[in-house]
């Protein structure tokens, strides 16, 4: 008997993958070893064995015995024992009697059934492969049953205890009756559907089926027939469950440890294998997302990012009142803390509840500047991440590539602009998901699956909706220009995507209605609800933005040519450069007879045209034309959006093709010609890549709110009121209410809401009261204003309506000159208190 290589026989019987490394030093005994040269046979009877030496021997016997008798329908036969490390006689029962028809496997240690399993079928030769335990619960002449299921046409056939037809002799103990009951009822609902009964010992599979599906598993226990089973349902292979008869023997391996065991294999079965090489990706994508934030990273309470303008104090107040709302068990869509005494409709302001709410331990804990932090610099790795799992799934097998696709898709030059401030434009792991999902629902080889992907896709949604509504409207716009290409290069295709398609988006938005139609009710009619919100002239992109660089590249930024092409450093939402552009249009016309490629770049194309919005300015002639957004602006929903992010649109779909790219270069047989081609996406991508966000020391907070000196003058049911009142552009006494706890409300502020007087159209902030423009007229010019009779009487009516407590001046540009303004409105001077200006409203009252 001469010892056999393992893994040369798992390679050679799995066609595709090596069998596990750690079976090294396992031996195969016998007549003949599988092998290149090994012939075949028409059967193959694995039997896993450990310490079998009482019953082996007259299962071994009945089992002979039967191929003897059966040898004109079975023809050449082998019987493979798989010792998994025993330590009584087992190896000497098989070895002794030195049948060439009668092979031994053995592992050097005792690993479980798994594994020996997996060596055995590794080293079948047969055309079929039974699978049976030692025991023979069930009789081997039950074998003829399942292979006519085979005949018929299936690849595997599963001997059942629970479907009609089956008998039973002797029963197991009613415990592990019950036990195993409830842990077929699961592995139904969570792995293999439509088999009743996974785990009896007795299976028939396609020969090579079976060494491919055993090569691939990875469980080394019980569980080892689920995974086979699961691998044979994801490759489209069909399963039978067909009835056998089934008597239990003693003897059984199983012990009470084995069950919990059963159910984290479970559990790793759900969990997707992660490669060494995506796991080095999810850590470059971290790593880059932590550089990119490395200016306020470690200390987020103290640092502020500059070009976030005032939407960093703005976002901590959304995460901190949503974690007050919930810790005190109130309405999370609503807020009366800002724009008193009206509030804040949450549900129409980008709260990004499907974080801030599961998120709220966190922001008690720690602080809602923490928890900013976490959510942004986490949610651009997941995103990156999201990304690449869509392209390596759906578009290229090389690792790198989809590497380079999903660093395109998640740091182009617009979500590095509005990783800024904008965590809604971030976080956007879901999105690719919900692109995967939605393509699953075009197979028609889905089957039985549709209506879960759909249930999923409606689930997604749903959640996406309290991330972002404006990212789903977008990727949606995206999937549809997407959807529509694709189905002019392949009609065939799409016309039998439709029927599937519809069905299963039909039941997501079934599901998805439901749950989001309360939120979505309180949005647009609820308190504080608004129609649409106008953003004001030049939100649309122009095609030098599209040509030229953003700010924040490392090599070739430039901020006042960045500034003077877009609304403000948040919303450089094009800027993807010529060199970019042009390698992309080299990709498409190269890689033309690739549907994908056609429909990428149609998708990229047209997105960027919708950017340049309602009237696009024609490249050096100063003339307008109308353009293809003029159609969508005065639809609902799009009439809200900034139209200049549409060409985020743009960055996953040139990603892609990025990655198509460097897939095909991959396989060139020229090194010049992969040389060549990696050179100019390396050139192209190169003045992209981004400096860190800007960061400064953030104002300290005066001790006037830091020591809670303000409870002393603001009661119950009144307002603190800012000098001047906080407003889009100096929003700094959101940052003094967070660090405050939330004690006090009060009015203006930056939010999103109705502009008021039966008007619903939408503004940022509040409109402005007599006193507030005043305050902020002082406060822009420094010019101080004339105070009358009339002035006064205004003043005390603004007051009345918010409700004040108290008037709070911090120091601040022309603070002197907007200090003698109060004094004159109010009618005397102002205390100096923890650091500010205090007018105690309630004196003389």
């Amino acid at each position: 008997m001469r010892p056999v290589d393992m893994e040369a026989v798992g390679r050679k019987a799995a066609g595709r993958k090596a069998v596990d490394r750690k079976a090294a030093g396992t031996e195969v005994t016998g007549a003949r070893a599988s092998g290149r040269g090994a012939a075949v046979v028409g059967l193959s009877v694995v039997i896993p064995a450990y310490n079998e030496e009482r019953r082996l021997g007259s299962t071994l016997d009945t089992v002979i015995r039967y191929l003897h008798e059966t040898e004109g329908r079975w023809g050449a036969w082998e019987i493979v024992i798989a010792d998994d490390g025993s330590t009584d006689a087992t190896r000497e029962i098989v070895t002794l009697r030195r049948d060439p028809r009668l092979r031994l496997i053995t592992s050097p240690g005792n690993r479980g059934k798994g594994h020996a399993l997996r060596l055995g079928v590794a080293a079948s030769r047969g055309r079929r492969v039974l699978v049976t335990d030692a025991d023979l619960a069930t009789p081997v002449g039950e074998l003829e049953r399942l292979d006519r299921a085979l005949a018929e046409g299936h690849s595997a056939a599963v001997g059942s205890r629970a479907v009609p037809g089956s008998t039973l002799g002797d029963r197991q103990h009613r415990v592990r009756e019950l036990l195993g009951t409830a842990g077929n009822l699961l592995i139904r609902g969570t792995t293999v559907r439509g088999i009743r009964d996974t785990q009896c010992g007795f299976k028939l599979f396609d020969g090579e089926k079976a060494r491919t599906a055993f090569a691939a598993s990875r469980l080394d226990g019980w569980a080892i027939d689920v995974e086979v089973l699961r691998h044979f349902q994801q490759a489209g292979w069909p399963v039978a469950e067909v009835p056998v008869h089934w008597s239990h023997q003693g003897g059984s391996k199983v012990r009470p440890l084995d069950y919990p065991r059963v159910l984290r294999d479970l559990v790793r079965l759900r969990v997707p294998v992660l490669r060494p090489a995506d796991a080095l990706a999810a850590a470059l994508f971290l790593t880059m997302a932590v550089a990119l934030y490395s200016g306020r990273l470690f200390d987020p309470a103290h640092r502020y990012l500059t070009d976030s303008l005032q939407d960093q104090n703005q976002w901590e107040w959304f995460f901190a009142v949503t974690a007050d709302n919930i810790a005190h068990l109130r309405n999370p869509l609503f807020s009366d803390l800002q724009g008193v005494p009206d509030g804040v409709n949450l549900m129409a302001n980008t709260a990004m509840l499907g974080l801030s709410v599961p998120l709220t331990p966190v922001t008690l804990l720690l602080g809602p500047a923490v928890t900013l932090n976490l959510v942004m610099t986490l949610g651009l790795a997941a995103t990156a991440a999201a990304w690449y799992w869509l392209i390596a799934r759906r578009l290229v097998r090389q690792r790198g590539a989809a590497f380079v696709g999903a660093t395109l898709a998640a740091f182009a030059p617009p979500m590095v602009s509005h990783a800024n401030a904008h965590p809604n434009f971030v976080v956007l792991f879901m999105i690719p998901l919900i692109i995967d999902r939605a393509l699953r629902l075009c197979t028609v080889t889905a089957g039985t699956r549709t209506t879960r992907d759909a249930v999923i896709l409606g689930l997604m949604a749903a959640y996406q909706l309290f991330l972002g509504e404006e990212p789903l409207l977008l990727a949606a716009l995206g999937l549809l220009l997407f959807a529509l290409a694709h189905a002019t290069v392949r009609p065939r295709a799409a016309r039998e995507a439709v029927r599937p398609l519809l069905r299963g988006l039909a039941i997501a938005a079934a599901v998805c209605l439901p749950l989001v139609v309360y939120p979505l009710a309180w949005q647009f009619s609820g308190p504080q609800s608004y129609t649409h919100i106008d953003h004001g002239p030049g939100t649309a992109n122009t095609v030098r933005a599209l040509l030229t660089f953003a700010e924040r590249s490392l090599l070739a930024g430039d901020a006042d040519r960045a500034n003077a092409l877009s609304l403000n450093p948040t919303e450089q939402n094009a800027f993807y450069g010529w060199p970019l552009l042009l390698l992309s249009l080299a990709i498409t016309v190269r890689l033309w007879r690739q549907p994908a490629v056609r429909a990428l770049a149609f998708t990229a194309a047209a997105a960027a045209v919708l950017s340049l919005g309602p009237r696009v300015h024609v490249p050096l002639t100063g003339t307008e034309v109308p353009g293809p957004w003029a159609l969508l602006s005065g639809l609902p929903l799009f009439e809200s959006v900034i139209e200049s992010r549409v060409a985020m649109i743009c960055a996953p779909a040139l990603g892609m093709l990025l990655a198509l790219a460097i897939g095909r270069l991959a396989t060139a047989r020229s090194l010049g010609t992969q040389y060549a081609g990696l050179l100019a996406i390396g050139l192209a991508l190169l003045p992209l890549v981004p400096a860190p966000l800007k960061s400064e020391p953030r104002a300290e907070v005066p001790a006037f709110f830091t020591a809670g000196a303000w409870k002393t003058y603001v009661r119950p049911g009144e307002s603190l009121v800012p000098v001047p009142l906080p407003e889009p552009t100096a929003a700094e006494a959101l940052h003094w209410q967070t660090t405050a706890g939330l004690g006090f409300p009060m009015p203006g502020g930056y939010f999103n809401g109705p502009y008021g007087d039966g008007d619903r159209s939408g503004v940022y902030g509040v409109p402005l009261r007599f006193t507030a423009s005043l305050l902020q007229d002082v406060r822009a010019t420094g010019v101080a204003a004339v105070i009358d009779d009339r002035a006064r009487a205004e003043a005390r009516e603004d007051l009345a309506y918010w409700r004040a407590g108290a008037l709070v001046l911090a120091p601040q540009p022309r603070d002197g000159v907007l200090r003698a303004t109060v004094e004159k409105l109010v009618g005397r001077p102002g205390r100096w208190v923890g650091g500010v200006w205090v007018w105690d409203l309630h004196e003389g009252s």
